[in-house]
Formats: structure tokens, sequence, C-alpha cells
């Protein structure tokens, strides 16, 4: 499979296992999970053929481990994102001190009246580093990086997760956890 054609199917998959699950006619449980078969079947009736070997190189090799199996292989789930309703049983974690979110420039000034908010999603996503902040940002137009100041958000009992992926979870960020004098 060309990267081309495991981005047009990676697509369609965050599509069905982050947002709209009925698109094929499927369900997920409240964790998140669905059978490998039925989606695979359901897939294929909606979207063009997806077989197993097809879909566990688009799990193994995404860059952004979007997607996970269940521990025996029968059972696959997007790590995180979704805006449907799922629990997906992350335990709470000390984060580092600074953490990172990607957006654009265009975004700031509701940024600085609201701080940063879920909106129709169940977390704010943080990355780790500046890099994977800034490819996010690029998605969304003229990329800025904000530093988080995660830590002191942490010592003011603000709840953090990490998904399996490695992308930092919090319900909302004030403004005033965000640094935007050193915004690049």
């Amino acid at each position: 499979m060309t990267e081309e054609q495991k981005k047009k199917i990676g697509r369609k998959l965050s599509l069905v296992l982050r947002h709209n699950p009925q698109t094929i006619g499927i369900q997920l449980d409240n964790q998140g999970w669905t059978d490998v078969t039925l989606l695979l079947e359901k897939f294929g009736k909606k979207f063009g053929r997806l077989n197993l070997a097809q879909l566990q190189e688009i799990v193994e090799t995404n860059p952004k481990k979007r997607y996970a199996f269940s521990e025996d292989g029968k059972r696959i789930r997007a790590s995180q994102g979704h805006s449907v309703e799922v629990e997906l049983g992350y335990e709470l974690q000390s984060p580092p001190e600074f953490l990172y979110h990607g957006t654009a420039t265009k975004n700031l000034d509701s940024i600085k009246k609201d701080g940063l908010q879920k909106r129709n999603r169940h977390h704010v996503h943080l990355s780790p580093d500046e890099e994977t902040a800034l490819n996010v940002g690029r998605r969304h137009g003229k990329p800025i990086i904000l530093p988080i100041k995660s830590g002191e958000m942490h010592k003011a009992g603000i709840s953090f997760f990490r998904s399996e992926n490695g992308v930092w979870l919090t319900d909302s960020i004030p403004s005033e956890f965000i640094d935007f004098e050193n915004a690049k």
C-alpha cells in the first residue's frame, strides 16, 4: 500500500472510529472499541475493500499512532480525538512542566479571551514537543505554537491524562496558563 492510500484509508477510519461510526453502520462500545471483522465488512461495503493485513499495516505504521488493537487483536479503536461519547479509561498522570498546543494564528484572539476549549471533542490535545505541535498547527492555517504551563496547571488541581500514542489530554486550559509571550 502506498503512503497516499494509507492516508486516504486512515482519514476514513478516523471518521468512523472517532466521529461517526453510523457512517458504515457500526457501533462503538463505551470504551470506543468495535469488532475488527465487522469493521472490515462494513468499511468495505461503504468505502471499498479493506483486508486485515492492510488494516494492521495502517495501525502499525501510522506516525501518530491514532489506532490501537485490543490485546487479543479482535477489536480496534481510535486512541483519542473522539467527538462521540466514549470512556477511554486513561489514568490521571502528572505532566511535564511545559506542553505545547499547535493551532492557527487566526485563533489567537479567541484563545486569549477564552483559553483553549475542547469544543466538540472530549479533551484539549497537547503535544510533548514543539515539532509535533507545529505539525498540528499547520493543519489549521498559519501555525503558531503555544507553550502551556502544564506543571502549574497540575499544581492548581487540573487533571491530565496521556493517550496510548503520547498525546496529553485535559478538559480545558484557562488563558492564564498559556505562555503567549513565548509563542512561536
